[in-house]
């Protein structure tokens, strides 16, 4: 298969891998050692990336099993149950009919329905119709931990967008349920994360929530800069292109060293090039001209719901503003209304993931490419 030179919008592994080595290997002994494991960080970081790479890596071993499941389209306690269950079942076996044996093992009543695209050597979708009427949250929720024994396997559960739980009806009561089962299971493990910090730090950091202290919180950062440098110029090179340290070093900091954003920057700006080439700054320009493009769709959709007040706080963010909101001054310039309204704003545009709360009560925006839309479009 044909290497890529820069990969963006999906999990990267392999050749678009890069550094982590320190997250790599903790998450790595976590899996291999049965320890729960909570990873938090913004968008677009690399979180699932790292879950995926570190999923990887355990392949050839014939002990731990890795199931992974993207929670982000359920809706409902049952949606995740159906999703859970689909991807425990599939993930654990090697073909169709050996999941279906499972299925008769450990789920009876069970209807499911198998939908397979028709594209040949792909993947197959799984309905299995499980209701509060066929199953109890019991039965699906120590179906891996039941798996594992049988198999004599450890498992280890992976859920994306798992602040998705926070927002299912009756989470306090779900995520009670799922704490007493799984916190008693000797063969299976979770990595759970997300990217909405708020709502995974609620689920996870509050004293009186049922998932405090599950397990080993472990904070993504960024990339450091040094190594998105040296990536950069060697995927550059492999191409026959290239591209000097002082403009790879000022494409990452035009993306504050997001890493999605840093490979999509870097795509668009190697796209500009000729074979031979060497990139300049005014296509460095360009290319983040053409990153901001991409993304207007997406901004305007995020800002079209917003009130007049929402939309004035996140202009005065935009325009470097990060405290002292309740300032006559900034009040006035913004038109942010009363304190009161102020405290209100920012809860909500928190609960948005359009703004985050850094150090001592700072208040940024969380995608350094909106910033810079702002700036070029709303201000």
């Amino acid at each position: 298969m044909e290497r890529k030179s820069f990969i963006f919008g999906t999990a990267v592994s392999d050749y678009n891998f890069i550094g982590r080595e320190v997250e790599t290997a903790r998450l790595r002994a976590n899996f291999l050692e049965g320890i729960n494991t909570i990873l938090i960080s913004p968008r677009r970081i690399g979180k699932t990336s790292l879950v995926k790479h570190v999923a990887k890596s355990l392949e050839p071993n014939p002990d731990v099993i890795v199931v992974y499941l993207d929670m982000f389209a359920c809706k409902t306690e049952y949606e995740f149950y159906n999703a859970l269950t689909a991807a425990v079942l599939k993930q654990t076996a090697s073909h169709v009919d050996k999941w279906m044996e499972y299925a008769k093992d450990f789920l009876v009543r069970l209807t499911p329905k198998i939908t397979f695209s028709p594209e040949a050597n792909t993947d197959f979708s799984l309905s299995l119709g499980i209701t509060p009427r066929t199953h109890t949250p019991e039965e699906v929720l120590g179906l891996a931990e039941e798996i594992a024994i049988k198999r004599d396997k450890h498992i280890v559960v992976c859920i994306d967008e798992f602040q998705q739980m926070g927002e299912l009806p009756d989470s306090l009561t779900i995520q009670k349920r799922l704490r007493t089962i799984w916190q008693h299971q000797q063969r299976t493990s979770y990595c759970l994360f997300g990217s909405k910090q708020h709502l995974m730090s609620t689920i996870f950091q509050r004293r009186n929530m049922p998932f405090y202290q599950f397990g080993d919180m472990m904070f993504l950062g960024k990339i450091d800069t040094d190594d998105w440098v040296q990536y950069i110029k060697k995927h550059f090179e492999d191409r026959n292109k290239s591209i000097s340290d002082e403009i790879a070093q000022r494409l990452c900091c035009l993306v504050d060293g997001y890493s999605s954003y840093v490979q999509q920057l870097a795509w668009l700006l190697f796209s500009r090039l000729n074979e031979g080439d060497t990139a300049t700054d005014e296509q460095l320009t360009m290319a983040m001209n053409d990153l901001l493009d991409a993304n207007e769709a997406l901004f305007m959709q995020q800002i079209e719901p917003l009130s007049s007040y929402q939309m004035n706080f996140l202009r005065a963010v935009a325009a470097g503003h990060h405290k002292g909101f309740g300032d006559k001054d900034i009040r006035e310039d913004y038109n942010l209304g009363s304190p009161s309204n102020i405290t209100r704003l920012k809860e909500t545009l928190v609960k948005k993931d359009l703004v985050e709360v850094r150090g001592r009560g700072e208040i940024y925006l969380t995608d350094p490419v909106f910033l810079q839309w702002m700036n070029r479009r709303m201000i």
